[in-house]
């Protein structure tokens, strides 16, 4: 059942960043597209905006899918807990910890799945096993 269990978090998780990655590659799901998202950026001193939400979208909407299907699971997971790691220093920290607040309880808790995920491995039911 551990891989049943692997299996629903990454697909759970790793579509909901394939979703986080089209808004702000897009401006699907009610995103803002590059140029929203990298205003933002640049709005809270991460320049040049633009450039880093191609590089964020690419690797959420990239890193999701790979992270659901299982392939390539450490790195995948390694670079999606980066931008949580980023997402809490930057935007989440300041706020405190709970979520209801903004702060940074949620995106801590993506990091740990994601660490998680990376340190075990995808589980059978992945790509990564069927190329084993």
């Amino acid at each position: 059942m551990e891989d049943v269990g692997l299996l629903i978090v990454r697909v759970v998780i790793g579509l909901a960043f394939f979703g986080h990655g089209a808004q702000k590659l897009f401006a699907w799901f009610g995103g803002y597209g590059v140029k929203g998202t990298g205003g933002w950026f640049d709005s809270i001193g991460m320049k040049p905006g633009v450039a880093i939400a191609v590089f964020v979208g690419f690797v959420e909407l990239a890193g999701g899918l790979l992270f659901a299907a299982g392939l390539f699971t450490p790195v995948v997971g390694a670079l999606l807990a980066a931008t949580m790691a980023v997402a809490i220093v930057k935007v989440h920290g300041p706020n405190g910890f709970w979520n209801a607040s903004n702060g940074y309880e949620f995106p801590l808790v993506l990091l740990a799945v994601f660490v998680g995920v990376a340190l075990t491995g995808a589980g059978a039911y992945s790509l990564d096993a069927l190329l084993r």
